[in-house]
């Protein structure tokens, strides 16, 4: 790292102390752009990078809502609005446990250049509750979000901010939160949050976007090398919505995917999760709430392995599409072993910075970054909000072909930004590079404040 990049590391480090995740991503980034920032001495003195690792604006509040026993529970509320330069502020919610202001500063400075990479005008934010959606009724969702979007609704538009699902809040989740929202504004404002229904302003395509666009990024990625998909074998992690539609598209393109995962282990499927009808009870399992992978194991009598993840297997291709820091050094190692060539992370962050580096270094190992590899969500986010601009509905064609586009653009930007800069087809650089000027050059243009 510069000068520069390493002061303001350790003075995040210094300031943020109980933020570990969101220090993670920010070393993380500023570590690959060294090259460019030593380039540019004016970042230094317009503090660039500390602008650039502070959100503009981070919104807590409390959730209060009443469950079916009539017990009133009480929840935090978060929204963290990393950075407007390039455009309104647009970044998902995530219903879990686990969110914290950490975990909400990480995925939205995370944010801020995945969505730099799409091209499109839109600025990075992130934000959720530590409510737990699991187990919970229709009627308690509902009221979670009623409650959740009685606090938010003041700070969202669809030219200042626009979220959209993350983990725990799919369809269901944001029917409820835009119903809410135009309540309360009395106006039918529907492209204020994106992963809508069809019948009030979603987008064709949404719910597979993500695993689609990982999909096609892959496919780049193989296109460089002279391969493609047809016999590959993988290895995944998660059975939601962006390991589902990864899977749909990966079988369509010849490739079979042997090994899945949950939070309560690993299945192996010797004949791939490679049916019509293997595929859609993915979507049977995610609504179900068990958030057990062992049903499938036990539905279509295959291998469970309890309490384990896949990364000990050997694969052509391995794709966590769970969430952050799923693979740590101990799982890196087991990865390198079996000597796997496409290391394509999905899920955002979902390698331990050491385990990160360590197969960057790997010999014939390609790895890929998740803020390249999964910006097919937020892009296909992002055309919902041109369709309910223009008050027109896409084909699914054509949003499609528009994903695929973008996808194939964002990974021969990011190898061709590594190559600029002598880093060779190094797509972690490369893609952090392509991001982080795009959002400078904004900051720059734009002047202090």
């Amino acid at each position: 790292m510069s000068k520069y990049i390493d002061r303001v590391v350790k003075e995040l480090q210094a300031k943020h102390p109980t933020e570990p995740e969101f220090l993670q991503t920010v070393e993380e980034v500023y570590s690959s752009i060294a090259p460019v920032v030593d380039a540019h001495p004016e970042y230094e003195k317009a503090a660039l990078l500390e602008r650039m690792a502070e959100p503009e604006r981070v919104i807590e509040f409390r959730v209060t809502w009443v469950d079916d026993k009539g017990k009133v529970n009480v929840n935090t509320g978060y929204r963290v609005q990393f950075n407007g330069a390039c455009g309104p502020y647009k970044g998902g919610l995530r219903f879990a446990p686990s969110v914290n202001l950490s975990v909400v500063k990480f995925l939205g400075f995370e944010q801020t250049f995945k969505d730099a990479l799409t091209t499109l005008p839109m600025g990075g934010a992130k934000g959720g509750s530590d409510f737990d959606p699991n187990g919970k009724s229709d009627a308690e969702v509902m009221r979670f979000c009623q409650a959740f979007m009685t606090e938010l609704y003041r700070h969202i538009g669809p030219d200042i901010d626009v979220p959209a699902g993350d983990v725990g809040v799919g369809a269901r989740e944001i029917g409820y939160l835009y119903g809410q929202y135009r309540r309360l504004r009395g106006a039918f404002e529907n492209g204020v949050i994106t992963g809508k229904g069809l019948s009030f302003g979603g987008s064709l395509i949404r719910p597979e976007a993500t695993g689609f666009g990982a999909t096609y990024y892959l496919q780049s990625v193989l296109e460089h090398e002279g391969d493609t998909l047809e016999g590959k074998t993988v290895a995944i992690a998660g059975f939601g919505n962006v390991a589902w539609g990864a899977i749909t598209k990966l079988t369509e393109l010849g490739a079979k995917v042997l090994y899945m995962s949950g939070p309560d282990g690993y299945v192996y499927d010797p004949d791939g999760i490679s049916t019509k009808k293997k595929i859609n009870y993915l979507l049977e399992m995610r609504a179900s709430g068990h958030n057990k992978v062992e049903d499938y194991a036990k539905k279509f009598k295959v291998k469970f392995v309890k309490g384990k993840k896949p990364w000990g297997e050997k694969v052509d291709i391995m794709m966590p599409c769970a969430t952050q820091n799923d693979v740590d050094m101990e799982e890196a190692k087991k990865i390198a072993k079996n000597k796997i060539k496409y290391y394509i992370e999905v899920a955002n962050m979902p390698t331990t910075n050491d385990a990160l580096q360590f197969l960057l270094k790997q010999k014939g190992m390609i790895v890929a970054p998740s803020k390249a590899v999964n910006a097919g969500g937020v892009l296909v986010s992002g055309l919902e909000m041109c369709q309910n601009s223009e008050r027109l509905a896409w084909t699914a064609e054509e949003v499609d072909a528009k994903l695929h586009q973008v996808m194939k653009k964002i990974h021969d930007d990011s190898a061709a930004a590594a190559e600029r800069y002598g880093l060779g087809y190094n797509l972690v650089a490369g893609a952090n590079i392509v991001g982080f000027q795009k959002v400078a050059d904004a900051m720059m243009a734009q002047g202090i404040f």
